[in-house]
């Protein structure tokens, strides 16, 4: 009977609605309940008659009845799974508000998030329901409160409640303005009541609300009532106005509505038409008309209530003076167009704020001359005489000045402008000379140049932590050093108590290092490649380069530049020694740089090395981009990290694997090509190996090449369909009786069965890969190790390579010692080539000591930062392939346990990592585990060595392939993702490690029982969230923080012989089912003999493993 491969839905889970079936069962009473004591590997069951017949035999393979309390509460203890906080820029931005009071600001994006900021550190975030866009919200200050327009026409009222000790956010209510009276909702027009513009009233107690038809409504406030009595309609305001200025015309939709800064009562009413009106709310009277003529875009008053200033769709302002004397005013008592004469660009916002050292400021955005600037996104800032274009590279959303809102000052004097724009948030220091940038301590835009790869380290040293922020810190002189103005709140987190650092590889050829270790992403250093190439052009240059004669007078602010010199600059590739300083930063065109931290400034030549990964294979050529040129003579370098060493390979194809060894001054990489590895302190290459494939032509065309293969390219597709025949010959008759066995088997699958009988899913059939698929040789993972390699007796130095169709290639390296560097040449010698058997791609490689735990990092042992491994036990590798996990026994290379992911889930493996856990309940407690992220946005975990699954989560959307592709996990049980170009999600999976917002805002509001805010329930934060880890019975009420057992029994539950240790004698069982057995292995170091020896050691071994699932 052959294996049909299942589908998701067949696999028993349950994920957020997606039921798991229960495991088919046969048509036949459950035997007898098993003797006490672990169940045999493999139990048969009796059949049906007419199977019996037949002559068919089927096994069935049990679980082992292993299911262990103690070791289910130290799962909880070690593992639980949280989403935890949202780090960079929003994506999409659509609006912004601000409390002076509480110093907070607010965010809405598109996708109808809601995210609030205070001090570093302290961060809300809420989602609206609906998926729309929020095109306001404005702060009732000092309450913590906040109301949002969706563009669905919805308002809704945000708090800012306390619980536990903590501030949380949380929607207490909604309300969506009814049809205008005397009009059915579905015959009058949709817009009539669409809101424009919102105005929350000093009081804090109404909400003025302008509409497209031009009305005014009011809402109670907190509770979202509308005041119907109160309605200001139209036809009332137009009683009031000149019958020469109606023309039988309306007035437009209300743009803009402004309080009377010394008179609550008074509302300055802006009309789209051009009509101002003075409305006085307690008389229900129109105070005072300004009879503008232009398009109305926006109006703000002046502090003390004499001056108006509004601007309009022609890109001019117009100066108003306060109402006086007559009812109406019919012209400005000044206007301008900033950028004219020539057609303008509308000023969509403006603001007049007072100082008392001077002139007043003038604050606009837009009004750029339409024909020259047209396409520039600015904000002016003006000032007496003083004028400048802040010029930003994408859209200014909207902006608001910090300044002094006590009611008894005289002047606002601004401190700072903030400006919105769709990709970053900038701020203007206004009271330094020159209105240099203050630097964001978050917020900062991760995809100021595109994202391609990331890495990050834990536990920096703070030497190397210093001298990095040293540099950082030299690279931009001409920043403000005033506090950040929006700091209310108080972060209540306890200090990181490591330091982490997140690197960010981009288009440009840059590296970003930003402080991971809070809340809070802050941009450390950035690190540029550019100016090591000959490139076309010199585009950051020619862009910060301003004639003094040029009129606007623009000043290039943000660090958002989405445009590259030169596509081959691409970062690919990450490595960073803690210890020494070293990096290697590897790129699109095959170049690989060695780079080591400097603290002072140098001038000097850059060592080159090619390295031909061909090596001089017949029948192949390079159809892609040209290398990177280097410079030539001596690059001066700015004190940060400079290259010592340039490696580049040929042909010049992207780098996709790379690792470096500082105690050994040894780099290693690899291409589509093959890999190499280069000794830095000889400056010279020491191994070039090819991997390619005869028929690997796709290789040779690059990832910026436009040449397709459409032979390839049909050839494989007649492939899969020749395959898909010759399988489908195999299938059986349907009136068989074996067939006959399965639809009755099948018929019975969602039948309830006995407790006690649990069994195995059915396992899917894995196909082997075909060996001449396109990229085959594309190098995945390198690494170096110092484990045995030649035999049992002697450890050294080793090289492991992996690739694309499943092989893995390891050297055993003679590295001199280091008074011997400059004598003796690193040599490589091939020791062991091992093919898996279906040639899935390999994506990580780990050498496993004694003990079972993952060798520690150059340095850390004679640092005294680690253990020193265990050399006297026999060590393992552990190589993971995008289907399935394997330990293999080294030096022999053979099989000991593995856990087959594709075959029993369904899914493939994309992201591994090796993780320490450290126990919530005992500090002293830790355990080494396997987290895995797979295609379908899965995590798993897996004991190691043992490969046993733990606990198994839902992280990211399946269909999100870049958040899945850009996953990196830290050594501590956390981990980041791009959930859009300019955002990490941060998850944790660790009960201990876990760096989340608690913070605490202090507001000031009185209980109103309309408000829902106070009596809602919060809810609470689930550590087991998208988790299938499900706490059952009396123990779902162990909160996994208490420590409630006395100390003898918490030591008892951590045994010195944990479940996986190599000393454990219930390894998990082989079987040969979609195997990643090791097809070939060959060994260049061994005497024939012994290999002859060892293969034969492995055949029997796996002769010796249990059948498949269902034969």
């Amino acid at each position: 009977m052959q294996e049909q491969p299942l589908g998701r839905a067949q696999r028993g889970w349950v994920h957020h609605g997606r039921q798991r079936q229960q495991p088919p069962r046969l048509l036949f009473p459950p035997p007898p309940p098993p003797p006490p004591g672990p169940l045999p590997r493999c139990a048969r069951l009796p059949l049906l008659p007419a199977a019996a017949a037949a002559g068919k035999m089927m096994k069935f393979r049990f679980r082992r009845q292993g299911h262990d309390p103690q070791r289910e509460k130290v799962k909880q203890e070690l593992f639980a799974f949280n989403k935890t906080v949202e780090h960079g820029f929003p994506n999409q931005p659509s609006s912004l508000a601000f409390d002076p009071k509480l110093r907070i600001m607010a965010i809405g994006t598109k996708s109808g998030a809601v995210k609030i900021y205070g001090a570093p550190g302290v961060e809300f975030t809420g989602l609206h329901k609906e998926t729309a866009t929020v095109t306001q919200m404005h702060f009732l200050p000092g309450q913590g409160r906040l109301l949002s327009l969706l563009d669905d026409n919805t308002l809704h009222l945000w708090e800012i409640y306390q619980k536990d000790g903590f501030s949380n956010l949380e929607e207490t209510c909604s309300f969506i303005l009814p049809g205008r009276p005397g009009f059915d909702n579905a015959n009058s027009p949709p817009s009539i009541t669409r809101v424009t513009v919102i105005l929350l009233r000093s009081t804090c107690d109404v909400a003025c609300l302008g509409t497209e038809g031009g009305g005014v409504y009011f809402l109670h406030l907190p509770g979202l009532t509308l005041m119907e009595d109160r309605t200001l309609h139209q036809e009332e305001i137009m009683q009031s106005v000149p019958e020469d200025y109606r023309c039988g015309k309306a007035l437009g939709p209300v743009e803009s509505l402004q309080e009377h800064p010394r008179d609550p009562a008074k509302i300055l009413i802006g009309y789209s038409r051009g009509l101002m009106v003075l409305w006085d709310k307690s008389t229900r009277e129109v105070h005072h008309l300004f009879l503008g003529n232009q398009q109305l875009e926006s109006v703000g008053w002046e502090r003390s209530g004499q001056t108006i200033v509004s601007s309009h769709s022609d890109g001019g302002y117009a100066v108003w003076s306060g109402a006086r004397g007559s009812l109406k005013t019919l012209q400005p008592a000044n206007s301008a167009i900033p950028y004219g004469p020539f057609p303008c660009k509308a000023i969509n916002k403006i603001v007049w704020q007072t100082c008392e050292s001077g002139g007043h400021f003038i604050i606009f955005s837009g009004g750029m001359p339409r024909a020259s600037y047209g396409d520039r996104h600015c904000v002016t800032i003006l000032q007496g005489q003083t004028l400048v274009t802040l010029d930003f590279t994408s859209r200014v959303i909207d902006f608001f000045t910090v300044y002094n809102t006590e009611v008894e000052e005289e002047f606002d004097n601004p401190t700072a402008l903030v400006v919105l724009v769709e990709e970053e948030l900038v701020v203007i220091d206004l009271q330094t000379p020159g209105w240099p940038t203050i630097p964001a301590p978050y917020l900062a835009p991760l995809h100021s140049s595109a994202i391609t790869c990331s890495y990050h380290i834990s536990n920096v040293p703070l030497k190397l932590w210093e001298r990095i922020i040293s540099a950082g810190e030299q690279q931009s002189p001409r920043l403000s050093s005033v506090n950040w103005p929006v700091n209310g709140g108080r972060n209540l987190a306890q200090e990181p108590t490591q330091r982490g650092l997140l690197l960010t590889g981009h288009e440009d050829g840059t590296v970003r290092f930003w402080d991971a270790s809070g809340v809070s992403l802050k941009p450390l250093y950035k690190l540029g490649t550019a100016n090591i190439f000959q490139t076309d052009c010199e585009h950051n240059d020619s862009l910060n380069q301003t004639c003094e004669e040029e009129w606007p007078p623009f000043r290039k602010v943000g660090c958002f530049d989405p445009y590259s010199d030169d596509p081959r600059l691409g970062i690919q590739k990450i490595a960073l020694c803690k210890y020494t300083a070293k990096m290697v930063v590897a790129g699109t065109a095959g170049q690989v740089l060695v780079m080591e931290l400097s603290d002072e400034k140098s001038e000097h030549l850059i060592n080159t090395a090619m390295v031909d990964l061909l090596q001089d294979r017949e029948g192949f050529t390079w159809k892609g981009h040209d290398r990177l040129a280097p410079k030539n003579g001596s690059i001066p370098f700015a004190p940060g990290f400079q290259p010592c060493a340039l490696v580049q390979c040929m042909p010049p194809a992207a780098v996709t694997a790379v690792t470096l060894h500082s105690e050994w001054n040894l780099v290693a990489f690899g291409t589509s090509h093959g890999f190499g590895l280069y000794d830095y302190y000889r400056r010279n290459p020491v191994l070039a190996r090819c991997t390619l494939h005869p028929n690997d032509s796709l290789a040779m065309e690059g990832p910026l090449s436009r040449v397709k293969s459409l032979k390839k390219s049909l050839r494989q597709s007649f492939r899969r369909i020749r395959k898909s025949r010759v399988s489908g010959k195999k299938r059986v008759n349907a009136s068989s009786p074996s067939s006959k066995v399965q639809e009755a088997n099948a018929q019975l699958a969602e039948q309830p069965g006995p407790h006690e009988v649990e069994m195995t899913p059915v396992q899917r059939r894995i196909e082997p890969r075909s060996a001449d698929d396109s990229l085959s040789g594309v190098v995945r993972c390198l690494y170096f190790a110092d484990t045995f390699l030649r035999d049992a007796a002697h450890h050294g130095p080793t090289m492991w390579a992996g690739t694309n169709s499943g092989s893995v290639f390891a050297y055993a390296l003679e590295v001199p010692s280091q008074e011997k560097f400059s004598e003796r040449s690193v040599e490589a010698v091939l020791g062991k080539e091992i093919q898996l058997m279906h040639r899935a791609p390999v994506v990580s490689i780990a050498v496993l000591d004694g003990r079972g735990n993952p060798l520690p990092e150059p340095y850390e042992v004679s640092r005294d930062l680690a253990k020193a491994p265990d050399m006297q036990g026999s060590h393992a590798v552990l190589i993971a392939s995008e289907e399935q996990f394997k330990v293999f026994t080294l030096p022999k290379v053979s099989a000991k346990t593995k856990f087959k992911l594709t075959a029993h889930e369904g899914c493939r493996v994309r992201k591994v990592a090796l993780v320490n856990f450290a126990s919530v309940a005992c500090e002293d407690y830790t355990e080494n585990c396997l987290a895995c992220l797979t295609n379908l946005g899965d995590i798993h975990i897996f004991t190691v060595p043992g490969l046993r699954p733990q606990v198994h989560y839902d992280c990211v959307r399946k269909e999100d392939i870049s958040g899945i592709a850009s996953c990196v996990f830290t050594k501590h049980g956390q981990g980041f993702y791009l959930i859009s170009p300019s955002e990490f999600e941060r998850f944790s999976l660790s009960t201990r490690n876990i760096t989340e917002p608690l913070c605490l805002l202090d507001t000031s509001r009185v209980h109103d029982a309309t408000c829902l805010g106070n009596n809602f329930a919060a809810t609470p934060k689930v550590s087991q969230a998208n988790g299938t880890h499900v706490l059952q019975g009396s123990e779902a009420n162990h909160s996994l923080a208490s420590n409630d057992r006395s100390p003898d029994e918490l030591q008892a539950s951590f045994s010195p012989t944990p479940v996986d240790s190599p000393n454990n004698s219930i390894d998990t069982p082989l079987d040969t089912t979609g195997d990643i057995t090791a097809e070939e292995v060959k060994d260049y170091l061994a005497p024939s003999e012994e290999t002859e020896r060892n293969l034969r050691n492995m055949n029997d071994d796996e002769a010796q493993t249990p059948g498949i699932l269902i034969k």
